[in-house]
C-alpha cells in the first residue's frame, strides 16, 4: 500500500525538483501539526531534501521554537501573514534548510481571533525568495488541513521550478 497522505498531493514531484537543484526543505506548522512535514516524508527518498519540522500549534512555540516575533504575534496574533513568513524564515533557518514552509490558521470547529474557519496562511522562504499567500478553504478540519497541505506542497514546488529556471524567469516573486 503505498503512503495515503502523498495521494492527490504532488510530493513525488517536489521531492523530485529538491533532488535535482540539490536543496532541502524544513517546515513550521500550526494547523497542520507536522502533516506537510509527514506527506513529504511519505515519499521514498525524502531523506535526501527534508530537513525536519517544527509543530508550533500553541502560540508561545511560535515564538520560542520558530523565531516569530513575539510582537508580532502580540498584535497581528498566530493566524497572520506575518505570522507565516516569520514561520517560513524561522523554519529556514533553524533547521538549515535551503527552503522554509510556515503554516497557520484555523481548521475549526470554531473561528479564532474573528479569523472564520478555513482560513490559512501559508508562507514560503527560500533563496532570494519570500511570499505569503492568503487561503480560503472550504470543509472540515481534515478537509482544511490537507487542503493547506496540498497546496502548500503544489505552491513550494512552483517556487523550486521557478528558482531552477533562473532569475530571468521569475518575475515579480523575489524578496
Amino acid at each position: 500500500m503505498s503512503d495515503p497522505l502523498i495521494a492527490d498531493v504532488p510530493a513525488i514531484d517536489l521531492v523530485r525538483a529538491l533532488v535535482t537543484v540539490r536543496q532541502t526543505v524544513a517546515t513550521a506548522e500550526s494547523l497542520t501539526a507536522g502533516l506537510l512535514a509527514a506527506t513529504i516524508a511519505g515519499v521514498p527518498g525524502a531523506s535526501a531534501v527534508l530537513r525536519g519540522g517544527l509543530v508550533v500549534y500553541a502560540t508561545d512555540l511560535k515564538h520560542s521554537l520558530a523565531g516569530v516575533d513575539a510582537e508580532v504575534l502580540a498584535t497581528e496574533g498566530p493566524v497572520a501573514a506575518s505570522t507565516a513568513e516569520q514561520l517560513a524564515v524561522g523554519a529556514r533557518t533553524r533547521c538549515g534548510a535551503d527552503w522554509g514552509v510556515g503554516l497557520t490558521g484555523v481548521a475549526g470547529p470554531d473561528s479564532q481571533d474573528g479569523h472564520p474557519v478555513g482560513t490559512v496562511f501559508l508562507g514560503l522562504a527560500g533563496p532570494g525568495h519570500t511570499e505569503v499567500m492568503r487561503l480560503k478553504l472550504p470543509g472540515d478540519r481534515w478537509t482544511i488541513r490537507i487542503g493547506a497541505t496540498r497546496t502548500a506542497v503544489s505552491e513550494l514546488l512552483r517556487c523550486v521550478r521557478e528558482a531552477g529556471s533562473g532569475p530571468a524567469d521569475r518575475v515579480g516573486r523575489s524578496g
